[in-house]
C-alpha cells in the first residue's frame, strides 16, 4: 500500500493532532487507499510570536509551508504535502469599534506547485487580552495563561477552549483550517503558486 507523507510545520502535539484528524477525514477524497504519515518539523513561521492581522498569519503559515518545501529539496525528503498552519489575531476596526479576532489558518502546498489557504472562522478576544496582547505586546499563549490562571494552556485547549469553554479546542479550530486548506485538492484544481519541488 502507498504511503503519503504530509510534512507538517510544526511539533506542538494540537497541531499535529489536528493535521492527523484532518487527514483521517479527508483520507478518502484525497489520498484513496493509501496510507499516510505525518512528518513533524519545527520550522520558523517569520512572523512575531502573535500575529496581528489576517494578513500576517496568512503569512506565517505560508512561510512554515515554504521552509518545509525548500527542507524537503535540500534533504531530497519523500514528502507529498507541505502543511504550514500559524494562529493570531485579526484586528478589524468596523463602525468605529475594534474588534479582535482569534483564528487559525492553514496553508497547504503539493509537490507539483499547488497550493491552497484555509481557515478557522474566529472568535472575539475580551477586552482585557485585547489590552494585554494587542495593546502591551504580551505573547498571547503568556496572556491566556494568566486570563485563565493556568499554565500551558497553548499545549492543550489553547485559548479556543479557555475562550468556547471547551466547545472549540485549539486543535478544533486548527483541524477545520486544515480540511478548509485541502478542500481546494478534492475539488478543483487549486491556484499555482510556485512551490514546485
Amino acid at each position: 500500500m502507498q504511503t503519503i507523507v504530509i510534512a507538517v510545520g510544526s511539533t506542538l502535539r494540537p497541531k499535529l493532532d489536528a493535521v492527523r484528524e484532518a487527514m483521517a477525514a479527508l483520507s478518502l477524497s484525497l489520498i484513496g487507499n493509501a496510507q499516510f504519515e505525518i512528518a513533524a518539523v519545527e520550522v520558523p513561521s517569520g512572523v512575531r510570536h502573535t500575529p496581528l492581522s489576517r494578513e500576517e498569519i496568512m503569512a506565517g503559515a505560508r512561510q512554515r509551508a515554504e521552509a518545509l518545501v525548500r527542507i524537503a529539496r535540500e534533504k531530497n525528503e519523500p514528502w507529498t504535502y507541505f502543511v504550514g498552519l500559524e494562529g493570531g489575531l485579526d484586528v478589524v476596526h468596523e463602525r468605529g469599534v475594534r474588534w479582535v479576532f482569534l483564528e487559525s489558518w492553514a496553508y497547504v502546498a503539493d509537490r507539483l506547485g499547488r497550493a491552497s489557504f484555509g481557515r478557522s472562522g474566529g472568535i472575539v478576544l475580551p477586552e482585557p487580552l485585547v489590552k494585554r496582547v494587542v495593546d502591551e505586546g504580551i505573547e498571547l499563549a503568556e496572556a491566556i495563561d494568566a486570563f485563565a490562571g493556568g499554565n500551558g494552556i497553548r499545549d492543550a485547549q489553547g485559548a479556543w477552549g479557555v475562550l468556547t469553554r471547551d466547545l472549540i479546542t485549539r486543535q478544533d479550530a486548527v483541524r477545520l483550517a486544515v480540511i478548509s486548506a485541502f478542500a481546494a485538492f478534492c475539488n478543483a484544481k487549486p491556484p499555482v503558486d510556485n512551490l514546485r519541488i
